[in-house]
């Protein structure tokens, strides 16, 4: 048996197989109507992931969008499953009556999570630097994922980008992840009234990352894959994304870094920081934890890494870890949020 069938398989159990039996047991469903329920809703994540992988048809979009859902929800029910189960051992309550709640309850919560992770917020994060002699305006978005999410929902994006007159947009990495996105999927790029600076992700590695480049670069991207670029007394460097915790400072080693721009190092993940302040970077932007998406993905996130969301400074050098601008999976997010950042940097007085 492969890796990813005993990966699903031990999901579903608890996830799907458990709490779902436990409710059609509880509201007392006939065993077709409870066949009929409960074998899609099992295999959904099969049929989504396995078999519908790569199509765009509207219809395998709508089943992977309810596949989707209903995994993102998996957790809320499993967790009030449980809660129901010592409810109805402690008191007289009707199993009927406590499976409608917790029906209910998790609906409520799987559509708020769609709502959170549909609309980002917009967050402003100040910074100081001598090297700026007035306000500099820049934005991140970061783990937008187009593929997982729509075309529409990356204009809606640059809509917002735009009124908020940024004098640069940093992508920060999973822009992309599936295969054969067209440009006419990513045109409204050209809209942006800014430059655009983009590094890659772990999802473009996964996915046809030279095309995705070629397709970029062709709609006027700056696609910066361990290299730099300079405007106006900024540096942008791009690092490619690696599963190296050297990777920054290997690849600093190998860029000049331009000691009177304020220099702007676009990383995927949040590490390297302590190379980036050894370097010279004055701010590093990255992105890649999504703070966990849907909790407790939160906790195990952090067992990997040390700064999963928020701001970070060692000496003058500061680092902004993303939430995310999109969703991977689920449209969903629960106890976490969506993300455009506005990095406004005001001149310092030298101390």
């Amino acid at each position: 048996m492969s890796r990813f069938a005993l990966i699903a398989l031990a999901l579903h159990l608890p996830l799907f197989v458990y709490p779902l039996t436990r409710l059609v047991m509880w509201l007392d469903v006939s065993l077709p109507i409870a066949l009929v329920t409960l074998v899609p809703l099992i295999s959904s994540q099969t049929v989504s992931r396995v078999w519908l992988r790569g199509r765009r048809e509207m219809w395998a979009l709508a089943i992977r969008r309810i596949a989707d859902f209903l995994l993102g929800v998996s957790f809320v029910l499993l967790s009030l499953v449980l809660v129901g189960e010592v409810v109805l051992v402690l008191s007289n309550a009707a199993p009927a009556r406590v499976a409608s709640l917790i029906v209910a309850v998790t609906i409520a919560a799987g559509v708020m999570g769609v709502v959170v992770a549909s609309f980002p917020a917009v967050v402003t994060v100040p910074l100081q630097s001598t090297k700026v002699d007035r306000l500099r305006r820049f934005v991140q978005i970061t783990d937008v994922h187009i593929g997982s999410r729509s075309p529409r929902f990356l204009e809606r994006i640059i809509l917002r980008i735009n009124l908020l007159d940024p004098e640069m947009l940093f992508i920060t990495g999973d822009f992309i992840d599936e295969t054969g996105i067209t440009p006419a999927d990513l045109r409204s790029l050209q809209s942006l009234n800014c430059p655009v600076c983009f590094s890659i992700g772990n999802h473009e590695k996964y996915e046809d990352l030279e095309a995705i480049c070629e397709r970029l670069a062709g709609l006027g991207v700056k696609v910066l894959r361990n290299r730099s670029w300079r405007q106006a007394g900024v540096q942008v460097i791009g690092v490619d994304d690696m599963d190296d915790a050297q990777q920054v400072q290997k690849r600093l080693a190998e860029i000049p870094v331009s000691p009177a721009d304020y220099v702007v190092l676009l990383y995927h993940r949040p590490r390297g920081l302590e190379a980036a302040a050894d370097a010279g970077v004055d701010l590093m932007l990255s992105g890649h934890t999504h703070n966990g998406q849907i909790v407790p993905f939160n906790l195990l996130v952090r067992r990997v890494f040390d700064r999963t969301r928020g701001l970070f400074t060692i000496g003058s050098t500061h680092l902004y870890v993303s939430q995310g601008t999109g969703t991977w999976g689920p449209v969903m997010r629960m106890g976490t949020r969506s993300e455009i950042t506005l990095l406004e940097v005001s001149p310092a007085t030298a101390a």
